[in-house]
């Protein structure tokens, strides 16, 4: 079964993001963009297992990360009040970790471990 999981870093206060608002949707054939899951980060930034259980993932999905209200909740000016993250699962059963490294001005994210 696959999972995908994400973890949010905030690089200006060196630490995890918690309480960060993420939708995980799915592109449909429709052409049109489905929520599958959606949640907030933990203590640590992360949440562990976004993918609904029951299912094998594969295509295009998005997770949205709404650092809008992230930073409003601590205080601080933002530029990306949303970061979408696209991304393809080619196959079927393995895990997708999908990191976001967070700043107000700026953001990186890769496919991680």
């Amino acid at each position: 079964m696959s999972s995908i999981s994400t973890h949010v870093l905030d690089l200006v206060r060196g630490g995890p993001a918690q309480g960060v608002p993420i939708s995980l949707e799915h592109l449909g054939e429709d052409g049109g963009w489905h929520e599958l899951a959606n949640g907030f980060t933990d203590g640590d930034g992360r949440i562990k297992d976004l993918a609904p259980r029951g299912g094998d993932l594969h295509g295009t999905f998005r997770i949205t990360f709404d650092t809008g209200v992230y930073f409003a909740r601590i205080g601080a000016a933002n530029f990306y009040p949303y970061v979408p993250v696209v991304f393809h699962i080619p196959s079927i059963g393995e895990h997708y970790h999908v990191p976001l490294l967070l700043g107000p001005y700026g953001y990186s994210t890769y496919r991680g471990s």
